[in-house]
Parts: structure tokens; sequence; C-alpha cells
């Protein structure tokens, strides 16, 4: 055999891509951009984590070590004593009840609300939707001090003061998760409406079974924001609660607070049981957040 009898590689048809090698220098290069960018924000991990974690280990010390000099960043002598003082001269499990039933009845709601009104603003055309909108928009360029006055005169007004249902209904509607999920449903293809009621789906019916599944990352991100505010609100129920056995947790650690004098250990003890809740929650819903699809379900 000659060697122009020797047989050639076979060529590519024309609708065969032939693939091409990934130059090994482009993956050493993001690698390389890649290293300043992730160095800088562990950095900053490391700085906003420092006030964070001697909150935390002050919690352990006792009382006359906390304003020792020198400073020092672990407790010598660690002890649980502010932990077990806030928890007995607190009425933290009632406390604890009151804030989960606010928490969890508002978020609800507040998610609930903010997809509906959402999904309306983003594929309905309507002039007084615009404006609703816009006066939406307008509250977030408020004080809430400024809106405290009013919304404490309509609540009292509708014979809800002191109870845990004025805490709750002002809560509801939120600026940022209308906005929120108006911006979401506007990237949703409206082609994916019109085949739905092509189908003779009716508008409950696209919006329970298409717009509600796809946003669920909205809606957890948004839980997640609504369990911390409610959770961290002090000044609304303040001003709604004045019975002890109504109190949240909020206002429970401010009653450690002396009139003459400030037992720190106990203060730090009663705050960090009240971040407990709050860590827990976003542990066990973050993963499904950062794991969702949020185009699932779309196609171009």
């Amino acid at each position: 055999m000659t060697t122009t009898d020797m047989p050639r590689p076979v060529d590519a048809g024309p609708g065969r891509a032939v693939p091409k090698k990934r130059p090994r220098s482009t993956a050493g290069g993001g690698f390389r951009r890649a290293v300043p960018a992730t160095t800088l924000l562990w950095v900053l991990a490391a700085l906003y984590s420092v006030p964070v974690l001697w909150f935390v280990l002050s919690s352990f010390k006792p009382a006359g070590d906390l304003f020792s000099l020198p400073l020092t960043l672990f407790p010598q002598n660690p002890t649980l004593s502010g932990y077990t003082e806030a928890w007995r001269s607190a009425n933290f499990a009632q406390y604890f009840i009151n804030t989960t039933i606010v928490c969890v009845i508002a978020t609800i709601l507040t998610v609930g609300v903010s997809c509906c009104t959402g999904y309306a603003l983003a594929k309905y055309d309507n002039k007084w939707l615009k404006v609703f909108f816009v006066g939406i928009l307008a509250t977030t360029m408020l004080p809430s001090e400024v809106m405290l006055a009013p919304q404490f005169l309509v609540v009292r007004d509708l014979g809800l003061y002191n109870s845990l249902a004025g805490i709750i209904l002002p809560a509801v509607l939120t600026a940022t998760g209308c906005f929120m999920f108006r911006q979401f449903f506007l990237t949703v293809p409206d082609e994916l409406i019109e085949a739905a009621r092509i189908d003779g789906a009716p508008e409950l019916k696209i919006f329970l079974r298409i717009m509600v599944p796809i946003s669920r990352p909205i809606m957890l991100t948004l839980a997640i924001l609504s369990f911390q505010w409610r959770w961290n609100d002090y000044i609304w129920p303040l001003l709604m609660l004045n019975d002890p056995e109504k109190f949240t947790v909020q206002i429970g650690i401010q009653s450690l607070v002396g009139a003459q004098n400030i037992n720190w250990s106990v203060l730090l003890g009663g705050s960090v049981i009240s971040m407990v809740p709050l860590i827990v929650v976003f542990l066990v819903f973050q993963r499904y957040v950062m794991n969702a699809d949020i185009n699932a379900g779309l196609k171009d």
C-alpha cells in the first residue's frame, strides 16, 4: 500500500461541529483573575464577623470581665450565668410564642399579597394599576417614623390596639415585596400566559398553576426577609402593646434593661437567645434559594 492509499481521517460533515479544545491559558487566566476578588471578599467577611464574634463571646463572660483592662476577645472564665439569668428574669417562652405567631402569619400574608400584587402590576395594562404602583413606591421615600402616627390611629380605630393582629395588619403589604415580584414577573414571557389562555385556562388557574410555582425562589427570599423584619421589629410592637403577656422578643429584651443600671452579661445573653431562631431559619431555607432555578419552565 502506497502513501497515497493510506486511509484519510474522516472530515466532519456539514452538520457535525468539530470539537475545539479549550485553551489552558484561558482557564488559568480566569483563576488568576478570581483570586484577588475572592481574597477581598474573605477579608471583608472577616472584618464584618469580628463584631459578631465579639458580641457572642462576650455573652459568656461574667459581668465583671466585660470592661476589665486589657480587653480580651475570648472569655477567661466562661459562664452561662447570663443566659440562665436572662431566661429566668424574662418570660422568654411566652415572648417566643407571641413573636412566632406574628412572624409566621405576617410572612404568609406578606408573600401571598405581594405575589398577587406583583403579578397584577406586571401583566395587566391599566393606568390605575400604574398609579397604584407609584403610590406603593412612594411609601419607601418616607421615613417609617412619619407613618407611625397615621398607622396607629387606623389600627386603634379598628379596635386592634393591644393585640397581635394590630402588629400583623400593617405589615402585610410591603413595597419591597411588591417590587420584587413585579420585576420577576416582567421577565416571564407573555407568550407563556397567552398559550395558557388559548388552551382555555382561567386567569386564577394560570396564576396558581404557572406563575406561582416558577416564582418560588422570590417567595422564599421574601419569606426570609419578612420573617427577619417582623422578628427584629421593635418600635411598632412597643407602641401597640401594653400587656406583658403579649410582648414580643425585642420588647422582652428591653425589659432586661434596668432603670438605674444595666447588667450587660444578662442583656448580651438575652440578645443571643433572640438571634437563634433567625439563624435557624436562614440556614434551613437559604439552600432552597441558592439551588432554585429561577428560569424553570421558561423557554426563549
